[in-house]
């Protein structure tokens, strides 16, 4: 009996010993982004996002952003890792994004506003940088020129050269009882500064006069558009943040004292302005998007990327708005219009 045992013991321990050596420890499965092979790492992609303040354009601008790359094979929370920040409107806050990110060693960030996209600017230098929702990208210092930004920077700016001078035509032409356009302003925002300029000689063509009211701080804007009140025959806001942050009281004293208010982004007019001329957005943050995708994919550096600006531009018109600030929609506004679905038939927000 103890023969037979010995002899079964002697005879599984070679194959046991067989068996350990054959075998192989399972590999990692996965692919990487853009493309890989199994049996490899799968490779994140790590972005910081740099957003100024909670606002619906800026909001939009990222969703945007963020679908593009979904649809050029980076997945949030699968090979796309993001890191989203908001400086609540506040400078130091902004600062400190901007210097975690470059501490981070991102595979590239992506800056939404003038005063994000400074900070990050000014502190990441080692990583591809796209910014959005920026209006002079070379008078912010962002880029050296449009067509050849330089650096580790481009990206998507968001006012059409034409937007601002058309919307003030639109003014004159559609408005003539219109001699004072008030405007509440944050003159620190470059963006703000820009846009008021283009504003004030537009409208000087046509003899309108801009009245400014400034507000340095979004607790401000309710009490500046107050000021403007039995001065003014229509208001304006450029695409600044302290005021956009703010729109809803401007939307208020608007519907209660009848003054149109015309904005510079299509969000403001869904929301209650009476009209501009603008694009959607998302669109915009889609565009920055795909550079940011051409970039992770392709190895495509910022310096050689031309700074884009919106391509779909048009008039929209917000007829609940106008009902409430006593205006007439004419055939003459509607013919402006290159799609009529953007007159807006009720509140959209």
């Amino acid at each position: 009996m103890k023969s037979t045992k010995l002899l079964s013991l002697l005879v599984a321990v070679p194959l046991i010993f067989a068996a350990g050596c054959g075998s192989k420890a399972p590999e990692s499965s996965g692919s990487a982004a853009g493309g890989g092979t199994s049996g490899t790492p799968k490779k994140v992609v790590k972005i910081g996002i740099s957003q100024i303040v909670e606002h619906p354009s800026l909001n939009a601008t990222r969703e945007g952003f963020l679908a593009a790359l979904k649809d050029e094979g980076f997945i949030d929370k699968d090979n796309l890792q993001v890191d989203y920040q908001n400086a609540q409107g506040d400078p130091t806050n902004n600062l400190t994004i901007g210097q975690k990110f470059a501490s981070d060693k991102k595979d590239l960030v992506l800056a939404i506003a003038t005063p994000s996209a400074q900070a990050v600017v000014q502190n990441v230098k080692d990583t591809p940088v796209v910014f959005a929702a920026i209006t002079d990208p070379v008078g912010a210092k962002l880029v050296k020129s449009l067509d050849n930004p330089g650096a580790n920077v481009t990206g998507a700016a968001d006012t059409h050269p034409d937007a601002v001078p058309k919307l003030m035509d639109f003014i004159a032409s559609e408005f003539p009882k219109v001699k004072n356009v008030g405007i509440v302003v944050n003159e620190g925002e470059p963006n703000a500064a820009v846009m008021l300029k283009t504003a004030e000689t537009a409208l000087a063509k046509h003899n309108i006069k801009l009245v400014k009211a400034n507000a340095t701080n979004s607790s401000e804007v309710k009490q500046a558009a107050e000021s403007l009140v039995g001065r003014v025959d229509a208001f304006y806001i450029t695409l600044d943040n302290t005021v956009v942050a703010a729109v809803d009281t401007i939307i208020k004293i608007a519907n209660e004292k009848k003054i149109p208010f015309f904005s510079s982004d299509r969000d403001t007019v869904e929301k209650g302005a009476l009209a501009t001329y603008g694009f959607k957005y998302y669109d915009h943050g889609y565009q920055a998007g795909k550079m940011a995708a051409d970039i992770l994919k392709n190895g495509k550096k910022p310096a050689d990327m031309k700074v884009s600006y919106p391509d779909k531009l048009d008039l929209i018109i917000n007829s609940d708005a106008a009902a409430k600030q006593g205006v007439t929609i004419t055939d003459s506004m509607k013919k402006k219009m290159q799609d009529p679905k953007n007159l807006l038939t009720g509140p959209t927000k």
